[in-house]
């Protein structure tokens, strides 16, 4: 599929015009290229995560020559498909929702902390004779 099957596929599902789904895709993609570019993963939950990821700097071979290369390190994209699409794909049952979690019980208040015993008085220090 590509993208205008997609937008036009979209537009179908969604009851929406093609050219609304066009902006649409194209704002998807370009927030999505500005939040891994700065290094923060886009994660859409049950599809995937978007992030980027810093490539090891290794050695390689040129095909043709067979000469050792340095590759230099690099960041690139990476996607992690969700849960969600990776049952679907296999033909799965899509995995389920957990039920909500039952709202926590009130906090019983919070308790006032234990009364400090009183701190004893210095011992009197007796008076030191001077030695003549």
């Amino acid at each position: 599929m590509n993208k205008s099957e997609l937008i036009e596929a979209v537009a179908e599902r969604a009851e929406l015009s093609k050219a609304a789904v066009n902006k649409a895709i194209d704002a998807l993609t370009e927030v999505i290229t500005a939040a891994i570019t700065k290094g923060n993963p886009v994660a859409l939950i049950g599809f995937g995560t978007f992030k980027s990821v810093l490539r090891a700097a290794r050695t390689g071979k040129n095909p043709k020559t067979g000469a050792v290369l340095k590759i230099a390190a690099k960041s690139v994209p990476k996607f992690s498909a969700g849960a969600g699409l990776k049952a679907a794909v296999a033909g799965k049952k899509p995995v389920a929702k957990k039920a909500a979690a039952k709202p926590a019980a009130k906090a019983a208040p919070a308790k006032k902390p234990a009364a400090k015993p009183a701190a004893k008085p210095a011992a009197a220090k007796k008076p030191v004779a001077k030695k003549k």
